[in-house]
C-alpha cells in the first residue's frame, strides 16, 4: 500500500506559511491581518456533494490596524507558535494545557473557551485539525484486529504492532492516530458505539469470523476515532459499519462518523461517507421481537430535530426516523441478550449481525 507521509510534515509547512506571511506584511509596513473563514451558523451549510457540513463564503478578518483585533489576532498567532513548537519539539498538549500555558505570558486568556476559540478559529484558517500541530482533545475509543501499525513518535519510531496484541484492544491516543498503517488482512471495519459490546465481541472472536477491525467509539466517536476511521476506509480500502443502540442518538453517531458534524464543519477529512448504519434500526424491532422501551421526551425532541436535518432526507434515513415516530420505541443492543439460549450462545454475534451484513452485501 502507498505509504502516507507524516501529517507534520503538513502541519508545520502551513504554520510556516503562515508566519512568514505576517513578516512579509511588516516588511512592506503594513499592518499584519489574517482571513479566517467564519464559524457561524449562517455560514454552515450541507454539501451533498462532499456529504458533510462545510463553511460557506464568508471571512472574519484579524487585523493589527483595528484595536479590537490586536488581541485575538495575537492569540492566535501565539497559538499557532505553540502548535509549530510542539510539532518541533515532538510533543503534544490538551486544550486544557493549552489555557495553562498562556497564564505565564501576556497573551493571558480570560478563560478555557477563549483560548479554545483561537485554536479553533486556527484549524479553520489553516483547514487542518488541531490534531496535526499536537493540540490533543481527550482520547476516547479502541481498536483491536489483525493491522499492524509503524509508530512515528519519538522513542517509538518505527516500532511495529499488531493491534491484536492487546486482549482489551489498543486505545486511540496521538500515536496511533499518525501511525502508518502497514498491512491487514481484514476486509470491513465495525465501529461499535459501546465498549462492554466492543470487548464481548473481541472475546468472541468477531475480529476473525466476519474477518473485521473492531473499533470502539464509547458513544459519540472523537474526532481521532473518526481520522481513524476514515484512513482505515481511504488508505486500505476497508469499508466501514457501524453498530448501536436502536435509539435516535445511535442514529446520529452513525450519522457524524458517515458525514461529520456541525461543530466540525470547518475541518474536511473527518468524515466517511462510504460508511453505513449497520444496525439496530427501528425497523429491526418487529422483526426480531426483543424487549424495547418507550422513547421519553428528550428522544422526540432529538427526533425532530433529526427529521429537519437535511443529511436524514435520504429515503433509508427517513424510513428509519419514520419507523422511531410510527414506534415509539427504543431499544438496547444488549437486549439481544433476551434471545440467547445459553452463555456461550449470543444472538447478536451468531444471527443479527451475520444478518445484517449479509443484507448490506458485506458477506
Amino acid at each position: 500500500m502507498e505509504k502516507r507521509p507524516d501529517r507534520s510534515v503538513y502541519a508545520r509547512k502551513a504554520l510556516k506559511d503562515l508566519g512568514t506571511s505576517i513578516y512579509t506584511q511588516l516588511d512592506v509596513a503594513k499592518f499584519p491581518e489574517v482571513m479566517i473563514p467564519s464559524r457561524q451558523t449562517n455560514n454552515i451549510y450541507y454539501d451533498p456533494k462532499l456529504e458533510q457540513y462545510v463553511l460557506g463564503s464568508k471571512r472574519v478578518v484579524r487585523s493589527a490596524d483595528n484595536i479590537k483585533h490586536v488581541k485575538p489576532l495575537a492569540q492566535l498567532l501565539w497559538v499557532a507558535r505553540i502548535g509549530k513548537e510542539l510539532i518541533d519539539y515532538d510533543r503534544v498538549s490538551t486544550l486544557r494545557d493549552l489555557f495553562y500555558m498562556s497564564k505565564n505570558i501576556d497573551i493571558n486568556f480570560a478563560t478555557q473557551q477563549e483560548s479554545d476559540e483561537a485554536v479553533y478559529d486556527l484549524e479553520a484558517l489553516l483547514s487542518m485539525p488541531r490534531e496535526s500541530f499536537n493540540i490533543f482533545p481527550h482520547d476516547r475509543g479502541a481498536i483491536f484486529g489483525d493491522l499492524t501499525v509503524r509508530y512515528r513518535v519519538k522513542g517509538f519510531k518505527d516500532s511495529l504492532i499488531n493491534l491484536t496484541d492487546n486482549p482489551d484492544g489498543v486505545n486511540i491516543g496521538p500515536a496511533l492516530d499518525n501511525a502508518e498503517l502497514v498491512r491487514t488482512t481484514a476486509d470491513k471495519v465495525i465501529a461499535i458505539e459501546k465498549g462492554a459490546i466492543f470487548i464481548q465481541m473481541i472475546r468472541e472472536k468477531v475480529h476473525e469470523k466476519f474477518n473485521a477491525i473492531l473499533i470502539d467509539t464509547t458513544g459519540q466517536a472523537s474526532r481521532s476515532a473518526r481520522l481513524l476511521i476514515r484512513r482505515l476506509n481511504e488508505e486500505l480500502g476497508l469499508p466501514v459499519y457501524i453498530l448501536t443502540d436502536c435509539d435516535v442518538w445511535g442514529a446520529h453517531i452513525s450519522m457524524v462518523i458517515i458525514s461529520g458534524s456541525v461543530n466540525s464543519a470547518h475541518i474536511t477529512g473527518l468524515n466517511t461517507p462510504s460508511a453505513k448504519w449497520l444496525g439496530f434500526w427501528p425497523t429491526d424491532i418487529n422483526r426480531y421481537k426483543v424487549p424495547t422501551m418507550k422513547m421519553k421526551e428528550l428522544d422526540w425532541k432529538r427526533l425532530a430535530e433529526l427529521k429537519a436535518d437535511p443529511r436524514y432526507k435520504e429515503k433509508f434515513w427517513k424510513e428509519q426516523l419514520d419507523a422511531f415516530e410510527r414506534l415509539g420505541l427504543k431499544a438496547e443492543l444488549e437486549a439481544f441478550s433476551s434471545k440467547n439460549k445459553s452463555v456461550s450462545q449470543t444472538f447478536l454475534v451468531e444471527t443479527y449481525i451475520p444478518d445484517k451484513l449479509k443484507e448490506l452485501g458485506a458477506i
